[in-house]
C-alpha cells in the first residue's frame, strides 16, 4: 500500500489563527476517547481546523473520522461512532442506576459494573467477544486476541471517506502502530501511505484483547505498546511552517500516591499510557535553540563561509518555524477507576465528550495560545489544565 512520496503540498494558512499550520495530536485511551471529540467540537466553534492530524488507538479513529469527512460533517459523523459505540439499544440498566444512586462510591461501581457488561457482550460496530473464548479451545485453537474486531472495518468504512484522505491536498493524517515481529514503531502517513481501514485498525490493536491486523504481509499491534502520543513524530518532521501544537491525552502522566490495590491497578494504566510530553518538548526546545543559534551565527559568517558544504548541511537541518505545543489533558473523575477506558455506557460518553468541550473552550480563552511565541528558540508550551503548571510555558 506504499507509494512514492508526493511532492510538498501547500498548507493553507490554519483558519482564526497566526499559525501556518495547526496539528491535532490525540492520544489511546479506548472509552475515553470521546473526550477528543469535544476538544475537537470546540476548536470548529472556534474556527480552528487542523491541517495535520495523527493518532494512536481510539486517536486513529478519531483522527479518520475527523480527516476523512468534509469540516461540516465532522462533528457529526464522530456524534454517530460515539453514539454507536455507547449504545445498547436503549438507555442501559446502567445509565438507570446512575440517576438514582448518587455518590461517587456508588458511581464507580455502577462504572465498574457497565464495563463488566462490556467486556461479557463487547461493543457494537467495535468488537465483539469470540466463542468460544480462546482459552477454551487446545492450545489456544490458533487464536491470540479475546476479542473480534472485524465489525469495526465497517464502522470505519461506512463513516470515513478514505477517498478524501488520500486526495492530493488532503489534510495531513498519520496514525502509529507496531510491528509485532520486529517490534519497530511505525507509521501510516497519507504523505506516503494510500490509507485504509486496516491503517487505522492496526494502531487500535492492543493485545491481549484485540487481535494484530495485516498490512503488506506483515502484522501490527497498538502504537500505545510503544508510544501512545504522536508528539514525536509531528515534530521531528521538518515543515519550515509555524506551527500551533494541540496534544489531547486521555491520561494523566501526574497523579496521587495509590491508597490501595484499585488505585495501583489505576496508576499503573495513567504511568504506562501516559505521554511523555515534558521530556520530549525539552529535547525540542534544545533543538530548536541550536538551530536558531546556527541561524544568528550563519548571518554573520563570510560569504564564502556560508557557501561551504559544511554550512549549506547545517542550514539543510534548520527550521525557522516557531512553535505552540499546548497541551489539553483529560482529569478523571474520582469514581472512574481501572477499567474506564472499556466503560462505554451513553452517561459516561456524553461526560468526557462534554469535559474535551469544557476544557477545549477554557483553553481557547488564553489569548497566548494564538499567539506566535517570542522566545529566542521560537517555543512555547502550555498547559492550563494541570494545577502545576497553572498555563505559565514550561
Amino acid at each position: 500500500m506504499n507509494r512514492p512520496a508526493r511532492a510538498p503540498r501547500e498548507t493553507p494558512k490554519a483558519c482564526a489563527t497566526p499559525f501556518e499550520s495547526v496539528a491535532l495530536l490525540l492520544q489511546g485511551g479506548g472509552a475515553l476517547g470521546a473526550y477528543q471529540a469535544g476538544v475537537y467540537e470546540a476548536l470548529l466553534e472556534h474556527n480552528i481546523e487542523p491541517t495535520w492530524i495523527a493518532g494512536i488507538s481510539i486517536g486513529a479513529i478519531n483522527s479518520a473520522i475527523i480527516a476523512g469527512n468534509d469540516p461540516a460533517h465532522r462533528v457529526g459523523k464522530l456524534r454517530d461512532f460515539w453514539e454507536l459505540v455507547s449504545d445498547s439499544g436503549q438507555a442501559s440498566w446502567t445509565d438507570q442506576w446512575t440517576a438514582l444512586w448518587q455518590g461517587d462510591k456508588a458511581r464507580g461501581w455502577i462504572n465498574q459494573l457497565a464495563a463488566g457488561q462490556i467486556a461479557a457482550r463487547g461493543v457494537p460496530g467495535f468488537f465483539e467477544p469470540r466463542m468460544p473464548p480462546p482459552y477454551l479451545l487446545p492450545n489456544g485453537g490458533g487464536q491470540t486476541s479475546y476479542y473480534d474486531t472485524s465489525k469495526l472495518k465497517g464502522t470505519l468504512e461506512r463513516l470515513v471517506d478514505f477517498d478524501r484522505i488520500n486526495h492530493v491536498n488532503a489534510m495531513r493524517f498519520s496514525v502509529g502502530a507496531v510491528n509485532v515481529r520486529t517490534g519497530n514503531f511505525a507509521y501510516f502517513d497519507n504523505a506516503t501511505d494510500t490509507i485504509v481501514a486496516e491503517h487505522v485498525m492496526a494502531s487500535g490493536a492492543l493485545p491481549p484483547a484485540f487481535p494484530a491486523v495485516e498490512i503488506d504481509g506483515e502484522f501490527y499491534w497498538d502504537g500505545g505498546l510503544v508510544s501512545n502520543t504522536p508528539l514525536d513524530w509531528v515534530l521531528s518532521a521538518r515543515s519550515d511552517l509555524d506551527t500551533l501544537v494541540l496534544q489531547v491525552d486521555l491520561w494523566s502522566a501526574r497523579g496521587e500516591l495509590p491508597k490501595d490495590f484499585a488505585e495501583v491497578a489505576v496508576r499503573m494504566k495513567e504511568v504506562q499510557f501516559s505521554s511523555r510530553t515534558r521530556a520530549a518538548t525539552d529535547e525540542f526546545r534544545r533543538l530548536q535553540h541550536l538551530r536558531a543559534t546556527f541561524n544568528e551565527l550563519l548571518a554573520k559568517l563570510p560569504p564564502e563561509l556560508a557557501a561551504s558544504p559544511q554550512a549549506k548541511i547545517l542550514a539543510e537541518a534548520s527550521d525557522p518555524a516557531v512553535y505552540n505545543i499546548v497541551q489539553l489533558v483529560y482529569r478523571s473523575a474520582t469514581y472512574e477507576g481501572q477499567s474506564k477506558d472499556y466503560e462505554f455506557s451513553r452517561r459516561t460518553m456524553e461526560e468526557h465528550w462534554r469535559a474535551g468541550h469544557t476544557d477545549a473552550t477554557a483553553t481557547l480563552a488564553h489569548p497566548e495560545v494564538l499567539t506566535l511565541p517570542t522566545a529566542a528558540q521560537g517555543v512555547a508550551v502550555y498547559d492550563f489544565l494541570t494545577p502545576v503548571t497553572q498555563g505559565t510555558p514550561t
